[in-house]
This record gives structure tokens, sequence and C-alpha cells, in this order.
């Protein structure tokens, strides 16, 4: 059964008539395309979770450059799709533009708050995540430098590594922690070369356990990382899989709950400020039969311990994004 209907090579299409129901749903994917293994695969994911239980069916499109986010909201809107579901701060902009234009239709972005009535703004606690990983990174490393490499150079990527380091000096207070960032235009979320040239250049520089939060890029990152014979961290996405025994874990990131949800609430989606954490399901660390053998007993229970503590307010993370400082660095 075919559940959505892909608009990846012209967008004017949809306004011509793609079939959907006054009320389908429509998802967009930033750059890097919904199999990117990561942030956008994992929006795809919570699509057809809802698509399968329902049996209902969405809009979706791939955007090819930055050009189109505006159009496609646009085009969507005017075919009637409702809510309309996008990924990624970058819609940011075009989003504030479009959704005053069309009130009665609801919008949900993640990764970016746009104060509109007709929009849910999601966000994620990343740096609770990257808290967790950022311990098991360091209790793991042999050589006591860990490693982290950053897609786009932006505060919510700061916000990533901020975690990861706090998380690393909580569980040993002399880690070293190398820091990357892919690039500064949106080509850093798919930049896979890149990644594996920073991932050896900071395995020269002693590192044996990398996180990549670095979308397509990180693809790279995990690569390389298993081709030296070192761990990686996964993220958005449980990537644990892409080289199993050689992944140490991997950072979710539930885009595919927030899609899921918003979806199954179709046009009555209450809108507003919406954050996801380690107290709601949110983030997560990722634990299955690929790395299984990499975490043992101690680690978990400290790392449980951990999430535990934060969940409840017991441990507080800092937050990039509060005042764009990282106090552990």
């Amino acid at each position: 059964m075919t559940y959505f209907k892909s608009l990846t090579t012209s967008l004017t299409a949809l306004a011509l008539g793609a079939g959907a129901a006054m009320a389908d749903p429509a998802l967009i994917f930033d750059l890097g395309g919904k199999f990117d293994k990561s942030f956008n695969e994992s929006a795809h994911a919570g699509a057809q979770r809802w698509a399968q239980e329902t049996g209902g069916s969405y809009n979706e499109v791939e955007l090819q450059s930055e050009a189109q986010r505006e159009q496609a909201l646009r085009r969507f809107a005017e075919n009637g799709n409702n809510p309309i579901v996008m990924t990624g701060f970058a819609f940011g902009d075009a989003l504030a533009e479009v959704a005053p234009d069309y009130p009665d239709t609801k919008f949900a972005i993640i990764d970016m708050v746009v104060e509109q009535p007709n929009v849910r703004s999601v966000v994620f606690n990343e740096h609770e995540g990257s808290y967790l990983v950022g311990m098991m990174a360091a209790m793991a490393s042999e050589s006591g430098t860990v490693g982290f490499i950053g897609g786009m150079d932006i505060p919510l990527i700061r916000k990533f590594a901020c975690g990861y380091v706090q998380g690393a000096k909580a569980a040993n207070a002399d880690a070293t922690v190398i820091q990357n960032m892919t690039g500064t235009t949106p080509a850093a979320w798919n930049d896979p070369v890149k990644g594996s040239e920073l991932t050896k250049a900071q395995i020269s520089q002693g590192a044996d356990v990398i996180y990549a939060a670095a979308g397509g890029t990180g693809v790279g990152v995990l690569q390389t990382a298993a081709d030296e014979k070192i761990l990686s961290i996964g993220v958005d996405s449980n990537q644990n899989y892409m080289h199993s025994g050689m992944v140490l874990t991997s950072m979710v990131k539930r885009v595919d709950n927030a899609v899921y949800e918003a979806m199954s609430a179709g046009a009555d989606l209450e809108t507003g400020f919406n954050i996801m954490g380690l107290s709601n399901g949110g983030i997560a660390y990722a634990m299955d039969e690929h790395n299984a053998a990499l975490v043992g007993d101690d680690m978990k229970a400290a790392v449980d311990a951990a999430s535990a503590q934060i969940a409840s307010g017991e441990l507080v993370v800092h937050d990039y994004m509060s005042d764009n400082s990282c106090p552990a660095e």
C-alpha cells in the first residue's frame, strides 16, 4: 500500500492536484533527504508509523534548495493539507511569513520556535541526551580523549557539544574533548567526505570515541571511525546498526514521535511551545544487540542514574542556547 505521495520533482504539481484529501497531512524534509539515516529519516519513520496504523496517506517533499522552503509551505497550504509538518530550524523564517496567510491551517515545526497562533513549535533537550552519551564516551575511552563533530556551526549544534562536554567531564574530570564543526552553510549537513577528514584529524590527536551530530555528514564519521577501529556515537536516529559493535550508542532524538503526534492530531493539533526531553520520552540513548557488548553494567547503571536525576530536575545540564556559553569547556 502506498501511504505517501511524493513530490520530489515538481512542487508546482501539488497545486495541480496531487490527490490529497482536504485533511491529509504533509511533511517537508530538510536538505539532506528523507533517507539521511539521521534527523530526516526519523521524521520519515514517524510519518510511516502514522500511515500504517491509521491507513491514512500524506503528501511529502524533499527540498532541493533553500529557495523551495516557502514555496513548499504555500503549495501544501493551498492544497488543503493539514497539518503541515516541517523538519529543521531553517524553516523558521519562511514559516513566519507563510503561517499568517493561512490562519485555518495548522503547522508544526521541529527544532525552531515560531510564535504564530496556528504553529506548534517542537524543540528538544538535546543537551540532556548529549550529556549521557558524553558520560559513556569518557567511560569507554582508553586514551582519555574523545571527540565531537558537528554539522553546521549554529547554536543548536553547540548545544549538543556543550552537553557532551559536561557529561564527559562528569565521568572523567581530566577528559579532553576535541570539537570540530563541518561548516557554516547548510552543505555541512551532507558532506560525509569532510566528516571522514575531521574524524581522521581527531584520531591523530588521540580521540578514540567520536560523537557525530552532523546529519548526513555523520555517515562519514561513523564509517571512518569503524575503519580506524575506534568507537563512534550516532545521533537523532538509532545508528547502532550501521557499524555493529563499533557504535557505542546513539543519542536518539524522537523526531519520529513529534511527527507522529502532529499527524495524529490532524487539524486539531494543539499549537504553542512543546519541549521533548528525558522527562517525557523525547530523548534517549540507544541500547540494542549491536552495542550490548560495548556497554557494561557499571556504565549503564551510571548513565541510567544520571538520566533519572536529569528527568527529575535533581541534575541540571547547562543549556548552551540559554546564554551561548559552555561552562564545562
